[in-house]
């Protein structure tokens, strides 16, 4: 994986990630003379493992009518020019900053029997509003693995109200998942500071940034850092 961002002056750190997984940490270092974002973009170099189809999907009589296609894995997402998705992409080494309390929500929608999106990155403590547009019946279990982050296990009805979760501590690609259907799962990475994003595979990462040196790591689920 080559990772490459803009600065207004900048000195980089290039590391390769393949489709096979073996990878190198990645740390890129920019001087911003007030705060700005920062842009780039992340490819995957190679061609990924083929995405699997859910069998499991096709025969669930509540959620198989629901889609024409047989939904697949989503571990490397790219565009057709390797641009890969669900990158969790942060400023390195702050603690402390998180402005969560204060932040809008941010929201995972139950939809065709999947979670969406697959990757996303909240603040500590900022609320989390998990939505079910589905017609079908779905349990919320989110499963921290740092302690403080209290794991968590809701049932939703079809349509049902909104249900809230809030985490205090950072965790990268902290795992919600349905007991319910088995396929179906989403992945938080929560942070202590507001200058973060998470990549997509149609267009430009940016994340915004403080006036000050920046180092910049970048973790994909199944890649690495």
């Amino acid at each position: 994986m080559l990772i490459s961002y803009t600065f207004l002056s900048y000195e980089t750190e290039r590391t390769e990630i393949d489709s096979a997984g073996r990878c190198g940490h990645v740390v890129l270092m920019g001087s911003l003379a007030s705060a700005a974002d920062i842009t780039g973009t992340i490819t995957l170099k190679g061609t990924p493992p083929p995405e699997k189809e859910i069998v499991e999907f096709k025969s669930d009589v509540n959620c198989g009518p629901l889609r024409t296609e047989v939904p697949k894995t989503r571990f490397y997402v790219a565009g057709s020019k390797g641009e890969l998705a669900d990158v969790f992409v942060s400023i390195k080494g702050l603690s402390g900053k998180s402005t969560g309390g204060q932040a809008p929500p941010a929201v995972i929608d139950q939809t065709g029997c999947e979670y969406l999106p697959y990757v996303l990155a909240i603040q500590t403590n900022q609320k989390l509003l998990v939505k079910n547009s589905d017609p079908v019946l779905h349990n919320v279990h989110a499963t921290p693995t740092v302690a403080g982050n209290k794991e968590d296990n809701k049932a939703m009805l079809p349509k049902g109200p909104d249900l809230t979760f809030a985490f205090p501590k950072p965790e990268n690609f902290l795992r919600f998942k349905c007991d319910v259907h088995p396929w179906m799962f989403s992945y938080v990475c929560v942070v202590d500071h507001p200058y973060f994003s998470v990549s997509a595979r149609t267009a430009p990462t940016r994340s915004p940034c403080a006036a000050r040196q920046i180092p910049i790591e970048a973790i994909h689920r199944k890649a690495g850092a």
